[in-house]
């Protein structure tokens, strides 16, 4: 039995290899990893607004991964001093990916960044600079690693089985909650850290890097979503 066709959006950063700096088209393996472990079979998905009827109609699902900051004109927001980074191609690329893929209601998983390109492709909007609110750094205390901090889970939702502590790596936050979307997770501080529309078959975001973890019930779930 083939297994479901996983897309995962990519970065596209300058990197290295070997005697090569170039642009790459590149993801952390963890996603991947994490798509296999769960029964998927990944395929990395470059953000591109053109040819996305030809991509999608050879996938079963898709994740949303991580990145840099979304440029805030994506939302009709001017820019703060803290946002980076920032990669309006990519977003073009993803918010028309997705728009598309809720469309044909295909299986998403949305995370971090792509929790962000979630709300906003539903009309939210972002806090630029979690900390300006929420008054520390918890969410991410040291840049390029994970921070771990406790999410409250609403039980009825299709994440309730996530439990404990989960690793972060963010500043900005939801602002505006996106038409349709549910809030269904939250740090300590109130944060939200998950949101869901339950008249899909499965669109889930989070604010976490599941990926990073152990716990692999988003990615499992998500591949059954896929499979049928």
């Amino acid at each position: 039995m083939a297994k479901p066709l996983i897309g995962i959006t990519t970065y596209v950063e300058p990197a290295s290899w070997g005697h090569w700096t170039l642009e790459a088209a590149l993801v952390p393996y963890d996603y991947v990893r994490a798509v296999e472990r769960a029964g998927g079979r990944a395929v990395l998905v470059p953000p591109d607004a053109e040819g996305i009827d030809e991509v999608l109609d050879a996938l079963d699902g898709l994740v949303f991964s991580g990145g840099n900051d979304m440029a805030p004109e994506s939302y009709g927001a001017k820019a703060d001093p803290t946002t980076s980074g920032t990669n309006p191609a990519r977003d073009r690329g993803e918010l028309a990916l997705l728009t598309a893929a809720l469309e044909r209601d295909l299986p998403v998983l949305a995370i971090c960044r792509g929790f962000e390109v979630l709300n906003v492709a539903r009309g939210g909007d972002l806090v630029q600079h979690l900390p300006d609110v929420v008054g520390h750094e918890e969410h991410r205390a040291v840049a390029g690693e994970f921070s771990e901090h406790a999410v409250r889970v609403d039980p009825s939702s299709r994440i309730g089985e996530v439990r404990g502590a989960v690793k972060s790596h963010h500043h900005q936050g939801l602002g505006r909650l996106g038409d349709g979307l549910r809030e269904v997770a939250w740090a300590e501080d109130g944060v939200v850290e998950g949101v869901e529309d339950p008249t899909k078959p499965f669109l889930v975001g989070v604010l976490w890097h599941p990926e990073a973890g152990e716990d692999q019930r988003l990615f499992e779930q998500l591949v059954e979503a896929a499979r049928k």
